[in-house]
This record gives structure tokens, sequence and C-alpha cells, in this order.
């Protein structure tokens, strides 16, 4: 090849300008594009935590599920009420049901200890044999190690029970305020293919985070853009609370969660939190206003089962 038919060939490839190469490299779909939904669209999860804690929260759990507002719940494994919850996930195979991994047993008139027994995981329990009551002394007793054993022990549980399980969360945030046990999440998550739970960028920063989006993003594992968690107002009524919540939701999936019970003193004994989490349930499930304001706003309610769907499709 002559010099100048070199030249003439080179002038015919076009540059590749970083401009171009910008051009050239595919979008990411948000996570609402990839649902099926438009880029614009505001998508709540109304999810119900600490299910199987008692029989007032099984039934206000149903209860929302059915004619309120509540869209998927996560069960208390280690709950004395489990047995009921899973009962009836078993007979209603559509209800979205995950598993509320618990790693701590924080209230004082009702204790659990480990599923996978306390020999098997001998620094999870305090010296009666339960779960520690509070994030701090399992980490300082316990290891990650352990930890896996018994949120996998947990997660077993559920699906042996027969329950289809369509997410993971962690009670209290304990497998997500260190590294070490975030790097146990997320191998549940890889492991059983599920999506989880995950604060937002900055509710993560705060506690030292931010990476494990990332990280997440590498695995394929699927969670929502944003996580409503805190910042009521000291005094602020519950419903003042998620009504000033939702009128706030931007584009992007977000998931909110409450704690839905039946007032009574079944929940009186359990914990003294038991007047907002009544609140909760009768907001969610009988009050006509929350549906109203959902609906001028154009929320879509979708529950972690799409989520799921979609984790498991992609990969």
């Amino acid at each position: 090849m002559t010099l100048r038919l070199a030249a003439l060939l080179l002038l015919a490839v076009p540059t590749l300008t970083l401009s171009t190469l910008r051009a050239q490299q595919p979008v990411a779909r948000s996570l609402a594009e990839r649902l099926g939904l438009a880029p614009t669209a505001m998508v709540l999860i109304v999810n119900g935590d600490d299910v199987g804690v008692s029989h007032a929260a099984n039934q206000a759990t149903i209860d929302s599920l059915e004619r309120g507002l509540m869209t998927s719940a996560t069960i208390m494994i280690p709950a004395p009420w489990f047995p009921e919850i899973a009962r009836y996930a078993r007979e209603h195979p559509r209800a979205d049901f995950g598993v509320h991994l618990v790693h701590t047993s924080e209230w004082t008139g009702i204790k659990w200890g480990p599923v996978a027994g306390r020999t098997v995981v001998p620094g999870l329990v305090d010296p009666q044999g339960y779960l520690w009551p509070d994030i701090e002394r399992v980490y300082s007793n316990a290891t990650p190690e352990q930890a896996a054993v018994e949120a996998r022990a947990q997660i077993r549980k559920a699906l042996d029970a027969g329950i289809d399980v369509t997410h993971l969360d962690s009670h209290m945030g304990a497998l997500q305020y260190a590294e070490p046990y975030f790097q146990v999440y997320r191998a549940l998550a890889r492991e059983f293919n599920l999506p989880i739970r995950m604060g937002s960028q900055q509710i993560l920063a705060a506690f030292g985070g931010g990476h494990q989006r990332g990280q997440l993003d590498h695995d394929g594992v699927v969670y929502t853009d944003d996580l409503i968690h805190g910042g009521r107002q000291k005094g602020e009524a519950v419903q003042t609370y998620w009504r000033r919540m939702i009128e706030g939701l931007r584009p992007g999936v977000t998931e909110l969660y409450i704690h839905a019970a039946l007032a009574g003193e079944e929940m009186q004994a359990v914990t003294n939190s038991w007047k907002d989490r009544a609140a909760e349930f009768e907001l969610f499930t009988n009050d006509a206003s929350i549906r109203a304001l959902l609906e001028r706003k154009g929320v879509q309610r979708i529950g972690y089962r799409a989520l799921r769907d979609l984790q498991r499709g992609a990969r």
C-alpha cells in the first residue's frame, strides 16, 4: 500500500471525538423505564413492616393489603405469630411478602431467639438466649458470618413454609449500617436472587457509605431509587407526616414503610408505639383522603414482586 493510498483511507475513517464517543454510549434507563413505565412516573411501594410480631399486626396487614394502599409486606420469621401469616401467604400466593431479616429483639414484653439455634450463632444472643435488643450489641458480640447463617436460616424457613418471597430488608437496619454486615446483605440478595431495601444515597453517606449502590448494580440486584426513612418532626401527627412525605414525592421508584397494627391491648403490651401503628393502619387503609392525594399526584403503586420479576428476568 502506497503512503498516498494509506492517507486517503485514513481520511475516509470518521474522526472519533470525545463528544462522538459519549453520544455512542448507551444511556442507562431508569428503574421506572425498566419496569415499562414513563421516565417521569412517580412510583410508590407501600411496604408493611414487622408482620408476624402479633395477631394485631397480621390482621392489620392483611386488611391493608386487601382493601387499603399497602402493596407489599415483610415478615419477621422468628416472631411468635409467624405461623399465622405464613398460612395466609400460602393461601394467597399472589400476595407480596418479603423477609424482614431479624438480628435484634428490642422490646421488653415480647422476645424471640434465632432461627438457626442459639448454639449455632452464640454471638447473636444475650445471656437469656434472646437476640440482642440493639444493633450495637450485635456488632460488638457477633460476627458477620453468624449474621449470615441466621439470615439464611430465616429465608429458608420462609421458603419452606411455602412463602413466595419477593424481597429482603433488614430489621432496624442491622445489615446496612456496617460494611461487613452490608456485604452479608449483598451476598444474600445474589444467593436468593431477590431485590433488597436500600437507604437513599443521603442516608448511606451519613453512615460512611454511599458506594453500596454501585456494588448492587454490578451484581444485578434491584433496589428502589429512594426510601422514605425518618424525618418526622417533633409533635407532628402521623397523618400530617405522611401527607407531607407524599406531597414531596419525586419521579422514580420510592418505598415507604409503615407498621400497621390494630389498636388494642395486645399491641399496647408489645410496644409504646402502638398508637402510631394504629394510626398508620387507619391512614393507609380507611382514609379516603390519602388515596385521593396519591391519585391527584398521579402516583402509581406497585409491589416488590415487580422488582423481583425485573431482576430475575435480567439475570
